[in-house]
């Protein structure tokens, strides 16, 4: 694990899950040694940030020429992101989105599990979506409390959100993954992870109008 006296930047842990995609499609190839320039060549980085990246997570040390043992850099990064610890979470608003969030798979690679989904519409309580059950809003304090639960997904409407993560972080919650369209008034006590698919829109348009941009110049 990292020294503690290292600054971990946002940033630096925004990268780490492509690093891990990266390494473990290169280990299901049959490769076995990686170094953090070829590492930083196929994600299109900065080797010097690649290098300071690796530095916070990884106990393995790396050979001469050869670079990174595969296997052992996997499990450094996956230790040092919380991956081999899984997560009990619970998802509130098992609409279109949620119900998309509860079938996705791959949730689990990353150590998170959602136990349940919560909803007030009487026609989803009581159902399973993906093999989750949909439970009544009303039982989330006491589930969350019962379970020991620490994390929820948000996927509601924005006018029920606050309310809704108030709610949450009174039953003990302390980290919420809000998929909701607005910024929740939260205490400093709990980690918030906002998706804005609005801004990653953006963008991502941005981006598409420099690429035109320039293919229109050559």
């Amino acid at each position: 694990m990292a020294d503690s006296d290292k600054t971990l930047s946002l940033a630096t842990l925004q990268r780490m899950p492509g690093y891990l995609r990266y390494l473990k499609q290169r280990e299901a190839e049959g490769a076995e040694y990686i170094s953090s320039v070829g590492l930083a060549e196929a994600m299109q980085e900065n080797p010097s940030v690649v290098k300071k990246d690796l530095s916070m997570a990884v106990v393995s040390e790396g050979k001469p020429k050869v670079g990174y043992f595969i296997p052992d850099l996997i499990r450094d990064i996956e230790s040092f992101m919380g991956y081999d610890n899984e997560k009990d979470a619970v998802l509130v608003g098992a609409g279109k989105l949620g119900q998309a969030l509860l079938g996705y798979s791959g949730f689990e690679k990353y150590g998170l599990n959602i136990l349940a989904g919560f909803d007030v519409d009487p026609a989803l309580i009581g159902s399973e979506v993906h093999g989750k059950r949909i439970l009544p809003f009303k039982d989330l304090a006491e589930t969350v409390k019962k379970l020991g639960v620490k994390m929820a997904v948000l996927t509601l409407p924005a006018s029920q959100a606050q309310k809704v993560a108030d709610a949450v972080v009174d039953a003990g919650v302390r980290a919420i993954w809000n998929f909701c369209p607005v910024t929740l008034n939260l205490p400093d006590t709990v980690a918030v992870k906002n998706e804005n698919m609005a801004a990653s829109l953006a963008v991502l348009s941005a981006k598409l109008k420099e690429i035109l941009k320039k293919e229109e110049n050559n």
